[in-house]
């Protein structure tokens, strides 16, 4: 298991990224597969056509989301933490990925910057 730390900055208001992070109609724009999410603690989220699928432990509207990962069973949780952060014009996105599965930790770490946070910034920042 290993951990992942990741940050980005995007041209955009702190809500309308948390929106993006939480809207399965905006989550569906920048990922291109159908998603189930709701900004609600407790909510089984499934993305990617299942490939992702967790639940949200903690949400803080525009400004946190605390999701644990189903990677099968493991000994400790895989928790994904998105804090949000005014930066002047721009929302930093700060990333931690704890307890990422060995077998699978390129392909999450690389996911992050191309197909989730790349992703999202660059359909939040097309308008």
């Amino acid at each position: 298991m290993k951990d992942f730390n990741y940050s980005v900055e995007i041209i955009a208001e702190p809500g309308e990224v948390f929106a993006a992070l939480t809207n399965p109609i905006q989550i569906e724009a920048w990922s291109g597969f159908p998603a189930e999410m709701q900004a609600e603690e407790g909510f089984l989220f499934s993305l990617w056509e299942g490939d992702i699928c967790g639940i949200n432990l903690k949400v803080i509207p525009d400004r946190l989301l605390v999701q644990e990962w189903f990677f099968g069973e493991t000994e400790h949780p895989s928790i994904v933490t998105l804090r949000l952060k005014r930066a002047g014009d721009r929302t930093r996105v700060e990333l931690t990925h704890e307890n990422i599965p060995d077998e699978v930790y390129d392909e999450i770490t690389k996911g992050w910057d191309a197909y989730y946070l790349g992703a999202l910034k660059g359909m939040l920042e097309m308008y």
